[in-house]
């Protein structure tokens, strides 16, 4: 028979001999050359986890140990290190223990009467096996966690059900004012204007429908911060399962100053359609009036002084209008400048 050559480092938790020499003889059996470091009783164990847990591959625990008992011993094996698997070894059947046992993390519960070299060895696998994949997860959580609580962009996480904070990261704490423990106790709605409510549910709800299994995009929105300050955010909503339930989580990206910025355009557009208008309009009235007067005093050289002077008049008066229109418009495009510069 073939051996694992694998370098497996293994701490056997077992105050009885007998039971010692027979693991060592069934872990012998199927790996080539295991190193075994045997603990007599918990206060053992644990100085040994202490000093050298990291060079430890796999716990097999007896649940009878002298200095306490198995109540405990699970819950502080548990406590004193998450990395390393525990295979429990016992003499006593109980399926009650054993359920709760695995809830809390113990990787394989052993009766020893019913235990064998390839069982023990096929244990030590899957246990190991189970650590990575749960480390992995640990690794891909962590990750998660560091883009969401580090990201400058205020996100959320909400229930999909209740709309109910379920997470919230510092740059939305930072932006809308309240405090972690206040966004968890409110619901999507407490964020926007009162007024705005019942048309903000029923659009969310036509995002949540559409997204399907990707992400979606959608606004501006307008939301309301803690002190009362209307803000404009473009939102991106994405659905994931939060600790067993599903929730969407929420980027949101403040977008108030470009909203301020396309306004402001918009506006110096309707300036601007306003001095268009008057330039095509108002300014028509008086040019008219000057060349009808030009074409009645070069085509009438009779005329009189008196009228002669009636045209210079209206001349010089049309003039006037024409210079106050003018006037006008330079100072509503100044105006337009400096708003412009402004929102800058």
């Amino acid at each position: 028979m073939i051996k694992d050559k694998t370098p497996y480092r293994i701490l056997v938790v077992e105050d009885n001999l007998g039971d010692q020499v027979i693991v060592e003889e069934y872990l012998t059996e199927h790996l080539l050359r295991p190193e075994i470091i045997v603990a007599t009783s918990f206060g053992a164990a644990k100085k040994l986890l202490d000093e050298q847990s990291e060079r430890i591959d796999v716990i097999l625990l007896d649940l009878t140990l002298p200095d306490i008992s198995k109540e405990t011993l699970i819950e502080q094996t548990g406590q004193i290190n998450t990395s390393i698997p525990v295979i429990i070894l016992t003499g006593y059947s109980d399926l009650d223990f054993a359920v709760k046992s695995l809830s809390v993390g113990i990787s394989d519960y052993l009766l020893k009467d019913t235990i064998s070299p390839l069982v023990i060895y096929k244990s030590i696998l899957y246990a190991k096996e189970r650590q990575r994949f749960i480390m992995s997860l640990r690794a891909s959580e962590k990750k998660y966690m560091d883009v969401f609580h580090l990201s400058p962009e205020p996100m959320w996480v909400y229930e999909a059900e209740t709309k109910k904070f379920l997470d919230v990261n510092n740059a939305a704490v930072d932006r809308y004012g309240y405090t972690k423990d206040e966004f968890l106790a409110m619901t999507l709605s407490d964020i926007r204007p009162h007024e705005e409510v019942d048309g903000f549910t029923h659009a969310l709800k036509i995002l949540e429908e559409s997204k399907g299994a990707g992400a979606v995009k959608g606004g501006p929105y307008r939301h309301q911060i803690k002190d009362g300050t209307i803000i404009f955010v473009d939102l991106r909503f994405n659905t994931i399962d939060f600790k067993g339930e599903k929730a969407i989580i929420v980027l949101a990206t403040d977008v108030t100053k470009r909203v301020a910025r396309i306004r402001a355009i918009e506006e110096q557009n309707e300036k601007l359609k306003e001095i268009a208008w008057t330039q095509s309009h108002i300014v028509r009235a008086p040019v008219a009036r000057l060349m009808s007067i030009v074409d009645m005093l070069g085509g009438s050289p009779e005329l009189n002084e008196s009228e002669r002077n009636k045209l210079l008049t209206g001349m010089r008066n049309s003039a006037d209008e024409i210079d106050l229109i003018t006037r006008d418009i330079v100072r509503k495009s100044k105006r337009i400048l400096t708003d412009d510069s402004v929102s800058k």
